[in-house]
């Protein structure tokens, strides 16, 4: 039997749960006190003071009544609970307008009292527990002291994905919003006998709280109905005041008939209005981060891909030159009257198409670009379109190459053959299911660098020696249906 020695010393028994930042033991002092006792490993970047808030003066919080540490844990040492709210949950599955009404009033009156001081940010059942008869909330300092050891990169790990506010998951700053956030969705819990987000994935769960709508809540008053569903608005700053949600809860209890329930009625439609309309927010504002990170990781792989071509052919042929030329200021590299050019990398707008969009997205477009004098047939180069764009898979963004032509029922020629596009009328055309003065002339497929490096060499190379000329015929080769089309 182990003994922890702080102010009091504690003999710990049975263990009665563990999480990701702690284990808890019963435990028992030499005057018979019986206490929870929690330990908390001194995890590398969080310092002890994290974990202590000092909340004495506010009620219904669990208090610490005991400190210190034991070799590699910090302790905390807290009365013992009867119960958790989360086993209040799984005994009596949905608890019924009153009595949610009750436990909720609890929760929102320690978060008024906290409000401003501190923040939970882990908020959830399992840290509700029954203490001298009324609900109360524990654990803080726990998520500031998880979030202060964990990397940003796994940011996932320091949050609990049915409770985590859309805030969260972008790793933005936590407020007191967080937390009314999580009191919505257990509220809702309470009420309907289940969670607004079902998951089960984290990956399922991020999707939900940052872009779908919560189901409508269909029981309780309509004060209460409105309370969860503000509660829940994906923007931080459109969600009520913890001191807001004591009130509207106490009067919920005293739900008026006539003209004032009409009214709550009304005021329910408009929240709901209100609710979508974050909702799309939220999505639009993900949609617009999501894009930003594709974009950066497109420049990368693009960096990459033209440097090696570059190193490639300078290697094979140190006669060649490098330069900055071109409309777009590309970089070239010049071989006898032949000069390629690598297009560099410009964001493709949202909505570029201007005639019936293909149904996959582009976040960035380049080109490779090759020039030779022209010839009597008015040929002076081809040149492809390289874009960044989930094609062939949704959501799976790479670097694709394709190029395009004029269809041969079309009187007139271009001087590239085939010619590179940028996402646009001429490339919507060519993708549409119907007939359009622009066609295919090279496959939409994925850019593999020493197959690209090898036939743009060799291209270069028949170019520098005058016998680089138009196909014959094209498409080059056949144009399978790969790409997603509506």
């Amino acid at each position: 039997m182990t003994t922890v020695r702080l102010k009091k010393d504690w003999t710990l028994g049975e263990r009665l749960g563990a999480g990701g930042f702690g284990q808890v033991f019963a435990a028992e002092s030499p005057d018979g006190m019986k206490a929870a006792v929690k330990l908390v490993p001194k995890a590398s970047g969080a310092s002890r003071e994290l974990l202590f808030v000092d909340l004495k003066d506010v009620s219904g919080v669990v208090p610490i009544v005991d400190s210190g540490e034991e070799g590699e844990y910090w302790v905390l040492v807290m009365p013992r609970a009867s119960k958790s709210l989360r086993d209040h949950l799984t005994s009596t599955y949905a608890l019924g307008t009153a009595n949610a009404t009750a436990i909720l009033i609890d929760i929102a009156s320690a978060l008024a009292g906290l409000d401003g001081r501190v923040v939970h940010r882990d908020l959830k059942p399992e840290n509700v527990l029954y203490l001298d008869g009324r609900w109360c909330l524990s654990d803080f300092g726990i998520s500031r002291y998880a979030e202060a050891t964990t990397a940003a990169d796994t940011q996932k790990y320091s949050l609990s994905p049915p409770y985590a506010a859309p805030e969260r998951w972008r790793a933005e700053r936590a407020t007191g919003a967080v937390d009314v956030y999580a009191f919505g969705v257990m509220a809702f819990e309470m009420l309907q006998g289940r969670k607004p987000f079902p998951g089960p994935h984290i990956e399922d769960y991020r999707e939900q709280h940052l872009h779908q709508e919560p189901p409508s809540i269909d029981v309780g008053t309509p004060i209460l109905r409105g309370i969860v569903t503000e509660a829940l608005f994906k923007a931080a700053g459109a969600r009520p005041s913890p001191a807001n949600l004591l009130a509207r809860l106490k009067r919920s209890n005293h739900q008026r008939a006539g003209g004032l329930g009409k009214l709550s009625e009304a005021h329910l439609g408009e929240v709901a209005k209100q609710s979508e309309a974050e909702r799309q927010a939220s999505a639009a504002r993900s949609a617009t981060e999501q894009r930003a990170d594709l974009l950066q990781s497109a420049s990368a792989l693009l960096d990459g891909l033209y440097a090696e071509l570059s190193e490639a052919i300078l290697e094979a042929a140190p006669s060649a030159k490098k330069a900055r030329a071109g409309k777009r200021n590309g970089l070239t590299i010049s071989l006898g009257t032949a000069q390629l050019e690598l297009v560099p990398l410009a964001n493709t707008p949202l909505s570029p198409w201007e005639w019936q969009a293909p149904s996959f997205d582009v976040i960035a477009h380049a080109g490779t670009i090759l020039r030779v004098p022209r010839d009597r047939y008015d040929f002076e180069g081809r040149s492809h379109s390289l874009w960044y764009c989930d094609a062939l898979q949704a959501g799976r963004f790479e670097w694709l190459e394709t190029a395009f032509m004029v269809s041969p029922l079309m009187a007139k020629n271009t001087t590239m053959r085939p010619f590179m596009a940028d996402p646009g009328i001429e490339a919507a055309k060519a993708l549409w299911a119907g007939m359009a003065e622009f066609q295919l002339a090279w496959p939409i497929e994925p850019v593999e660098s020493e197959t690209f490096i090898e036939r743009w060499a060799g291209w270069l190379a028949d170019a520098a020696q005058g016998r680089l000329h138009a196909p014959s015929t094209m498409p080059e080769r056949p144009i399978p249906q790969n790409w997603r089309r509506k």
